[in-house]
């Protein structure tokens, strides 16, 4: 009796050790079920918090981006819009003056018109001429051949087509309108056989070109005129000298005032020393081959 007692709480001691194993592993396997799924969860919400920290920054940046984006992209290609404007803005109506050397200079005007006046030195004598101006008949201002072509329509303009009838004639040819003046007044050159020249072009910048002249009556009439630039001839030795040269540009009174002519046509286009020696305000110095846009 009392051995099958002993066996039987054995028995009971074994099936309850089994039982509490059996609990304890399925209590092991629930937690690590749990802590699993916790972990799966966790890993869930990181990915999320990850990719929204993620997306933040980047929508941010890109945002960010794209508004610097715009804001460069609107300042260069807003200028680079409004270059061109600008630029046809700055160049509506003007007019664009070679010094070719001496008293020769060609005129391009905003219109693509080419003006020629007193042809003789230097270079730039292949744009097809529009009109042609001579103030007289001295051979440094008469070489109309140097021009390589011109177009169907050019005109040529001479002092004696201004002079016609004893008066000094005008022309408008819509892209410039041509105004002869008075020229002379030394024992070189008669007045009744040179004339000088005002050209007011479509923008209304007006130039004043000299020719070979001393002080003439007329030119105190121009400062009234309030011109934009005026040529003075001062070579000295044919026509008046610098020192005259810059009374008659004080006459005037122009914007601006420049010395050509400033010495025989067979010694040369330029002289800096006579150049430098015209001492005006406003005064622009070119030498042949430089251009000057006229506003």
């Amino acid at each position: 009796m009392r051995m099958r007692k002993k066996h039987g709480y054995r028995g009971v001691s074994l099936a309850l050790a089994a039982l509490l194993i059996i609990l304890c592993t399925a209590c092991g396997r629930a937690d690590a079920g749990t802590a699993a799924n916790d972990a799966k969860e966790s890993a869930a919400d990181r990915i999320q918090e990850t990719a929204k920290a993620e997306n933040a920054p980047a929508a941010a940046g890109t945002e960010t981006e794209n508004t610097g984006g715009e804001t460069d992209k609107g300042g260069p290609d807003t200028d680079s819009a409004e270059t061109p404007e600008r630029e046809e803005e700055d160049m509506g109506g003007k007019a664009t003056l070679l010094y070719q050397g001496h008293a020769s200079v060609r005129i391009t005007t905003a219109e693509g018109k080419t003006i020629y006046v007193d042809p003789y030195m230097g270079e730039g004598y292949d744009a097809p001429a529009d009109l042609i101006l001579v103030t007289h008949g001295h051979r440094d201002h008469t070489q109309t051949d140097l021009i390589e072509t011109k177009n169907a329509d050019c005109r040529t303009i001479t002092w004696k087509e201004t002079l016609s009838g004893g008066q000094h004639q005008n022309y408008d040819f819509g892209y410039v309108q041509v105004e002869s003046v008075e020229a002379g007044y030394n024992s070189n050159h008669d007045v009744t056989q040179c004339v000088g020249y005002i050209l007011t072009f479509s923008g209304g910048v007006t130039l004043y070109l000299s020719g070979d002249t001393s002080t003439t009556p007329q030119m105190k009439e121009f400062a009234e005129r309030d011109l934009d630039y005026a040529f003075f001839c001062c070579d000295g030795i044919y026509n008046m000298d610098v020192t005259e040269a810059i009374e008659c540009a004080r006459l005037v009174g122009a914007k601006h005032s420049i010395p050509y002519h400033m010495v025989p046509g067979s010694v040369g286009g330029f002289d800096r020393q006579v150049a430098e020696s015209f001492d005006v305000p406003d005064r622009i110095i070119l030498k042949p081959g430089e251009e000057l846009i006229l506003k």
